[in-house]
C-alpha cells in the first residue's frame, strides 16, 4: 500500500466509522454488526499506527481515551449555566404559569421535557468540531473535561455538513443507563469478594447510584478509565451569538438534524393542562425508561418571550422544573447532633440507623431548627420517616408514634455551642440559633476561610477544604487574612491528616508543585475586584447581589465601614436587617484588624472605575424597565441606564418611572404600564435622555 493509498483508506475508514457510531449511539439504527465494526476499527488502528501523520484529530480510535489530565482547568462559561427553580405541586405550577401570563399575556406555548438525573455539560463546537466540554461547576465557571467527554460515543467529535453557526454551545446531560450501572456494580462486587471483603464492606464500597457514578466518572483524570464506564448523553439547548431558530422546539429539531442525540420524550404544550397531563404520564412511564429521571422541565417555547421574561439573580423566569414525589423510608433515630456553620448558625442533624433510600444509604438527615424539632415532637429512639427528593440532603418528615417507648425522653434543643461551649442566641423573629463566638469558634473560623477561597469569591482553587483544615490545625492560619502571609518555608513538607471516601484518616504532605500552586493562587486572588472580595468576607446576609450593590454605592471599604444603618437602608433592596449585619461586622475590632492586614498585603478594597465608559447622573433616582427587542442588546441598554445613574427593575409596578418599549414587547406588560400611568418611551427617546 502506497502512502497515498494509506491516506485515502484512513480518510474513508474515519468517515465510515464515525457514521456507524452515529447510527448506533444516536439513532439506535446500526447497519453493521458489532463484529464488523470492530474489524474496521482494528484496521484503522493498524493504519494509524503505521502512518500516524494521517490520523484525524477526531478519529474514532481516540474515543477510547486520550492523555491523562493531571488537573482539570477551570473555564469561565460564555453563557452562565444557571440552575432552574423547582416546583413540587400543581398549585406551584399554576403560580408559575400565572407569573408568565402576567408578564407576557396569554400568547405563548411551553415545551415540556424530561429532567434527566445526570451531570450537566456544556459543549462548544467550532466549524463543526468539538473543541471544549465544561461541567456546570458553580454556574459561572466549570471544569474542562473535554478529553473525558470525547469518550462518550453518542457525542460527535465532528459534525457532518449543516447549517449550524461557525461557533455554538450545546448543553445537555451526561448519564449512565441503569443496566450498564448494574453490570459495573456487580463486576466491582465480584472483584471485592475475590479480595476477601465481607458483604458489609462490599456494600460500603459499592457504587451508590447511576447519577453519582456518572458524575464521579467525569472527574476521573484518565480518559481511558472513563471509556471503561460507558456513559451516554442527551443534548437539549443551543446557545449561539445569533439564535439558530425562533423557538426551543425548532432548535431541538435542528440539533437532531446536525447529528446530536436528542430525547424524543418531549412535547409542545398549548396550556398548563397539557403540561400536567405530560407530567402525570411520565410519573408512571419513568419506571420503564432505561435511565433515571427525577422530574420534568417546562420552558416557554419562543426565544423572544424568554428574553422578555429574563432572569432573576439565580434562575431563568421562563423555565422551571417539576420534581416527582420523593421516596421515603422509616428508620430509627439514634441521636441528634449539631453542626456549626460559618456564620455561627446551628443546624440540628438526625443521626439514623442506615437505610437505603433513592439509590444511596442515608445515615443523617437535616432537622433544620428548633421549631422543626418541636413540630415533629421528637423523642429519643423514635422511629422516623425520612424523605429524599429534590433536596440533596434527606429530611425527617414525621414520626411513627405507635413505635415510641412509653419512657422515651423528649429531645430538647441544645443551649450551648457543641464546639466551643458558648451559650447560643436566638434573635426575635428568627428560626435559627447562633453561636456568637465568631472569633473563637473553630467551625466558624474554618467555614469563613472555606467560603473566602470559593469560586464565586476569591477563587483560590489550589487550596481545598482539607488543606484549609490542615493549615488551621497546624496553627498557620486563623483567619482568611493569614493566607496572605503564608510562606514557602511554612508549607513545603507540611503534613496533616485527611479523610478518604470510607472515612479513614491518612496523612498528606504538601510537595513542591502543590506549594507553588497554593502560593500562586493566593497571589492571583489579590486582583479579584472589590465586589467579590466584599462577598468573600462572609458578612451575614450579604450575598453576591447585595455585595455588588454595596460596592457600587460606597466605592470603597472605608466608606462602607463608616456607613450607618440608615444610610445603607436607603439603598434600593438593602433592608434594615442587612444593614444591621453589615454595621455589626465592621464594628467588630477583630474584623477591622483582619481587613487592615489584607489591605497591607495588597488586596483591592475599592472599585476601579473603567475610564473608557462614559458616566453621568442624568438618570439619578429614576427606575427603568427594558422590554422588547432593540437595535442594541438589552444588556447594553441596561448598562447605559446604570452608567447614567438609573436603576433597572424587573417588573411593572406603580413605583416604575419609565418603560423602555421595544419591538415585539408583551401586550400585557404594555397594558399594565398604560393603566398605571407610567411613562412609556422608545429606544430613540431614551437615547435622547442621555444625550446619545
Amino acid at each position: 500500500m502506497t502512502r497515498e493509498e494509506a491516506k485515502q483508506r484512513i480518510d474513508k475508514l474515519t468517515a465510515e466509522l464515525a457514521d456507524h457510531n452515529y447510527r448506533y449511539y444516536v439513532l439506535s439504527q446500526p447497519v453493521i454488526s458489532d463484529t464488523d465494526f470492530d474489524f474496521l476499527l482494528k484496521e484503522l488502528e493498524k493504519l494509524e499506527a503505521e502512518y500516524p501523520e494521517f490520523m484525524h484529530p477526531n478519529s474514532p480510535t481516540q474515543q477510547v481515551g486520550g492523555a491523562i489530565t493531571k488537573e482539570f482547568v477551570t473555564v469561565k462559561h460564555k453563557y452562565p449555566m444557571m440552575s432552574l427553580g423547582n416546583t413540587y405541586s400543581e398549585e406551584e405550577l399554576t403560580e408559575f404559569d400565572n407569573r408568565i401570563r402576567k408578564s407576557i399575556g396569554d400568547g405563548f406555548e411551553y415545551v415540556v421535557e424530561l429532567k434527566f438525573d445526570g451531570l450537566a455539560i456544556s459543549i462548544t463546537y467550532k466549524n463543526g468540531e468539538l473543541v471544549r466540554a465544561v461541567t456546570r461547576g458553580d454556574g459561572v465557571q466549570g471544569d474542562d473535561v473535554t478529553n473525558n467527554v470525547k469518550t462518550i460515543k453518542s457525542i460527535p467529535h465532528k459534525l457532518p455538513p449543516g447549517d449550524y453557526p461557525e461557533e455554538f454551545e450545546i448543553r445537555g446531560e451526561i448519564f449512565m443507563h441503569l443496566k450498564t450501572f448494574e453490570r459495573l456494580k456487580d463486576k466491582l462486587a465480584a472483584e471485592l469478594r475475590e479480595k476477601g471483603l465481607d458483604e458489609d464492606e462490599i456494600k460500603e464500597r459499592s457504587y451508590k447510584n447511576p447519577r453519582n457514578f456518572a458524575s464521579g466518572t467525569m472527574k476521573q483524570q484518565d480518559p481511558k478509565e472513563v471509556a471503561k464506564r460507558p456513559l451516554d448523553a442527551f443534548l437539549y439547548y443551543i446557545y449561539a451569538d445569533t439564535p439558530v431558530a425562533e423557538t426551543h422546539a425548532e432548535s431541538l429539531k435542528k440539533a437532531e438534524q446536525w447529528g446530536f442525540k436528542v430525547s424524543d420524550h418531549y412535547k409542545l404544550c398549548r396550556n398548563l393542562d397539557e403540561v400536567i397531563a405530560f407530567i402525570k404520564k411520565y410519573d408512571t412511564e419513568r419506571h420503564n425508561l432505561s435511565y433515571d429521571i427525577d422530574g420534568v422541565v417546562l420552558k416557554v417555547n419562543n426565544y423572544l418571550q424568554q428574553q422578555e421574561l429574563g432572569f432573576t439573580a439565580k434562575v431563568p423566569r421562563w423555565a422551571i422544573s417539576f420534581k416527582y414525589k420523593a421516596e421515603s423510608a422509616s428508620t430509627l433515630l439514634e441521636k441528634v447532633t449539631y453542626q456549626v456553620g460559618r456564620t455561627g448558625a446551628i443546624t440540628p442533624v438526625a443521626n439514623l440507623t442506615p437505610v437505603f433510600l433513592a439509590g444511596t444509604t442515608v445515615k443523617r438527615a437535616s432537622l433544620y431548627n428548633a421549631d422543626e424539632i418541636d413540630r415533629l415532637d421528637l423523642h429519643e429512639n423514635d422511629t422516623v420517616f425520612v424523605e429524599k427528593g429534590g433536596e440533596i440532603i434527606p429530611k425527617v418528615t414525621g414520626v411513627d408514634e405507635s413505635k415510641r417507648k412509653p419512657d422515651a425522653a423528649k429531645i430538647m434543643y441544645a443551649t450551648h455551642c457543641p464546639e466551643c461551649g458558648t451559650e447560643l442566641q436566638r434573635k426575635d423573629g428568627e428560626a435559627i440559633h447562633y453561636c456568637p463566638n465568631e472569633s473563637g469558634c473553630k467551625p466558624q473560623l474554618k467555614g469563613k476561610i472555606d467560603h473566602f477561597i470559593g469560586r464565586r469569591a476569591m477563587d483560590i482553587s489550589s487550596i481545598g477544604a482539607e488543606t484549609i483544615s490542615g493549615l488551621y490545625d497546624k496553627g498557620l492560619i486563623s483567619s482568611y487574612a493569614d493566607l496572605y502571609t503564608l510562606t514557602y518555608e511554612q508549607l513545603i513538607g507540611l503534613e496533616f491528616e485527611v479523610g478518604d471516601d470510607l472515612g479513614e484518616k491518612k496523612k498528606r504532605s504538601l510537595q513542591e508543585k502543590s506549594v507553588q500552586n497554593i502560593l500562586k493562587g493566593i497571589e492571583l486572588s489579590k486582583q479579584i475586584p472589590f465586589e467579590r472580595l466584599l462577598f468573600a468576607l462572609g458578612i451575614r446576609m450579604v450575598g453576591e447581589t447585595v455585595a455588588k450593590k454595596l460596592a457600587k454605592h460606597f466605592k470603597n471599604i472605608d466608606a462602607l465601614a463608616a456607613a450607618t444603618v440608615e444610610e445603607m437602608s436607603a439603598i434600593h433592596d438593602i433592608g434594615e436587617r442587612i444593614a444591621v449585619n453589615v454595621v455589626r461586622f465592621f464594628s467588630d475590632e477583630n474584623n477591622r484588624a483582619i481587613i487592615q492586614k489584607m489591605k497591607d498585603n495588597g488586596l483591592r478594597f475599592e472599585i476601579e472605575e473603567d475610564t473608557s465608559i462614559e458616566r453621568s447622573d442624568k438618570l439619578q433616582g429614576k427606575s427603568f424597565l427594558v422590554s422588547g427587542v432593540f437595535s442594541i442588546s438589552r444588556d447594553d441598554l441596561k448598562a447605559l441606564i446604570e452608567n447614567n445613574g438609573g436603576r433597572n427593575v424587573s417588573g411593572v409596578s406603580g413605583k416604575l418611572d419609565y418603560l423602555v418599549a421595544g419591538d415585539k414587547m408583551g401586550p400585557e406588560k404594555l397594558k399594565k404600564a398604560t393603566d398605571l400611568g407610567i411613562t412609556i418611551i422608545s429606544e430613540q427617546e431614551f437615547m435622547a435622555m442621555i444625550g446619545g
